[in-house]
């Protein structure tokens, strides 16, 4: 079902008083009661990345997980994440987004329930890459329908909150995950992680299906699905994310892994070939190359998906280090980023606001913030004694948050501000699978650098100097990662201002 396209409350995205009505018939109130739905669903599939990490040594504890295992938990949930973003997000755009949405929060709901009941450490790995399909379902609907509802001011402002309800889902996901495990022990504390879902789905799915838009901008030309470009384009991001997913940092990691690069390539060109030549018949390709001509896309993509591979690899070292080299209990190791969560939930919300005016100085000032703040946290888990560097190390990752929350909303109103309404869902899937991706690498790279070190000291010193070692050079990659960021935001800012001359 189609109609004619949403729009704001007024022309420039501000409210005209009391509860008014959009041209589409949609009043304010409705509009923004949509858009919580949405984004607290947003807020679950995050929350899956960051708060299983702190319950790895419960899940390795009870099922004497090897490291590939352990990896495939955590990486196989983003590897699925990403294959299944793309396809998801033009289907959202031809058809409908509500129902593609719908579809995902049933299949997260399941998802969860096999987590939570998984007998096997296999059976636990196939249930989370199933709720990676489900997030990769959701999210593209969530950016798509975000786009939908609101334009101009009202649009920055809703990706200010998006980014707010983001950041503190990332940094809130140790200490909730933490909590759990405190109430439930070792045993049980893993699956109550899982088990949380199950109920918060089953209150949303009624709001979700009241309120969601069933109408949709009209989508232009052909609305057909291609499924040859859909595979080509998932074996491509499954053989660029896979050799990373197996990497554990493990002596024994088989080096054979990294072959599928090459197949990355290779399917790659076969995938650009064959979406070229499908559009030439005019046919709709799964991928709309015209969005890269658009240079704050482009840009914001790069930005997005460098940033990515630092942070959740990030939260992952740091919990790995403070409860396996401190010794701190799960719900004070996830404490820790406590206040992160908060500085990046209150820049979030004024970053959003002032994108649209202040553009990408914000997102580059951001970046240096999480810089000086990651900087300060190796410096004090490095160099501080065991009893006070926890403390330290909380003050630095409020800098840190202060900085990440002014990354990732102005940089999500950014890059989409130029995409065209009905190319919204495909678009914010592209860049979502270039986040997954950079996730994947960038949790790769840094616990194996993390491990190495481990696995190159271990009987060489204390328990506490290991793991400093292996949290230093961890750290070193993720600041690299942050650093591409950075340097992509300053080549994107000398571009704008040449531009503008």
């Amino acid at each position: 079902m189609t109609a004619r396209p949403s729009a704001p409350v007024s022309a420039s995205g501000e409210a005209t008083g009391g509860d008014a009505i959009g041209a589409d018939g949609v009043s304010e109130r409705t509009r923004w009661q949509a858009f919580a739905v949405a984004v607290a669903v947003a807020s679950l599939t995050i929350l899956d990345l960051s708060k299983v990490n702190v319950g790895i040594p419960a899940i390795e504890q009870a099922f004497g997980a090897s490291p590939t295992q352990i990896q495939l938990i955590v990486a196989g949930y983003v590897l699925a994440f990403g294959i299944v973003l793309v396809p998801s997000g033009r289907f959202g755009d031809l058809h409908s987004r509500r129902r593609m949405f719908l579809i995902g929060l049933v299949v997260f709901l399941i998802a969860s329930l096999l987590c939570a009941i998984a007998p096997t450490v296999e059976l636990l790995a196939a249930s989370r890459i199933l709720q990676g399909v489900s997030a990769g379902l959701l999210m593209p609907q969530v950016l798509g329908l975000t786009q939908q509802l609101f334009t101009g001011a009202a649009r920055g402002r809703a990706f200010g909150i998006f980014g707010a309800v983001i950041g503190l889902s990332t940094a809130f996901g140790p200490t909730l995950g933490g909590l759990l495990i405190g109430v439930g022990g070792p045993e049980l504390g893993w699956r109550l992680i899982f088990w949380m879902n199950v109920p918060l789905v089953i209150g949303l799915f009624p709001f979700a299906y009241k309120l969601l838009p069933r109408a949709q901008p009209d989508a232009h030309g052909p609305r057909d699905l291609d499924l040859f470009g859909t595979a080509l384009l998932g074996g491509t991001v499954l053989s660029l994310m896979l050799p990373f997913v197996l990497t554990t940092g493990a002596p024994d990691d088989d080096p054979s892994r990294w072959w599928w690069l090459a197949a990355f390539v290779a399917l790659a060109v076969a995938f650009v070939a064959w979406e070229r030549r499908y559009t030439g018949r005019g046919r709709a390709a799964i991928v709309d190359f015209a969005l890269f001509r658009i240079g704050a896309y482009r840009n914001g993509t790069l930005i997005a998906t460098a940033y990515f591979a630092a942070m959740p690899a990030t939260f992952l070292t740091l919990s790995l280090f403070l409860q396996f080299g401190l010794g701190l209990e799960p719900v004070y190791a996830g404490m820790v980023t406590i206040p992160f969560a908060l500085a990046s939930a209150v820049t979030s919300w004024y970053s959003g606001r002032v994108a649209t005016t202040i553009g990408r100085p914000v997102v580059v000032w951001g970046l240096v913030g999480v810089v000086l703040g990651l900087a300060g946290t190796i410096a004090s888990a490095f160099l501080l004694p065991a009893g006070i560097s926890p403390w330290v190390v909380a003050g630095f990752m409020a800098l840190a948050g202060a900085g990440g929350g002014a990354v990732i909303a102005p940089n999500q109103t950014l890059t989409l501000a130029d995409v065209p309404l009905t190319s919204a869902g495909v678009a914010g899937s592209i860049g979502q699978v270039g986040q997954r991706a950079g996730t994947a690498v960038g949790i790769a790279a840094a616990t194996a650098a993390f491990y190495a070190t481990i696995y190159a000291e271990e009987g060489r010193a204390g328990r506490v100097d290991v793991y400093q070692d292996a949290f230093l050079h961890a750290s070193l990659v993720i600041l690299a990662f942050v650093g591409v960021a950075l340097v992509l935001a300053l080549l994107d800012l000398r571009a704008r201002s040449t531009d503008s001359l």
